[in-house]
């Protein structure tokens, strides 16, 4: 019985490396955070290193991202990832949203919540284990691109304006 159910264990391993998602890797840059807001190099170094396979149109997949399910759990982490903040569709948001996410990326740096832990666990994607010296020249960074946009535009834009529910409800 015990052989059996391994052998079935090993036969879906080896059908399931056949399903693999779509790869995100079509690097349109047409809407990218860099075609409005000045990206110093060093932070555009940092930005590559630790946040666009996640936060961009242009993964660099690792080697395990071939062995499913770890692949899938990969997709859903670039997925997610991209729902929140995705910088190649940046400047497509209304300026308020952009403002509003400037003020997350100061807020998931500053707190390390970024980048996620399992993203560097094991000593995988080393180069996106922030110093703090990068942390606090990401920080730096939005905290400009937030004052240049206060300096341009008027207050009132750059609040999320909150959703009232439908009358009747």
């Amino acid at each position: 019985m015990k052989k059996k159910i391994l052998l079935a264990v090993v036969a879906v391993l080896i059908v399931i490396q056949f399903i693999r998602p779509a790869k995100n890797i079509s690097d349109d840059r047409t809407q990218d955070i860099s075609t409005k807001y000045h990206v110093p190099l060093q932070v555009n170094s940092i930005l590559q290193s630790a946040c666009n396979d996640c936060h961009s149109n242009k993964t660099v997949y690792p080697w395990y991202a071939e062995i499913q399910p770890l692949g899938w759990w990969l997709n859903d982490h670039v997925t997610e990832g991209k729902r929140e903040l995705n910088l190649s569709t940046f400047t497509q948001l209304p300026l308020a949203v952009q403002n509003h996410k400037l003020e997350e990326v100061i807020e998931m740096v500053k707190e390390r919540e970024m980048p996620l832990a399992s993203y560097t666990y094991l000593g995988l994607h080393a180069e996106a284990n922030l110093t703090d010296e990068q942390r606090e020249l990401i920080v730096r960074w939005a905290e400009h691109q937030m004052d240049t946009l206060k300096a341009i535009y008027p207050a009132d834009s750059l609040v999320l304006k909150r959703r009232t529910p439908p009358q009747g409800s």
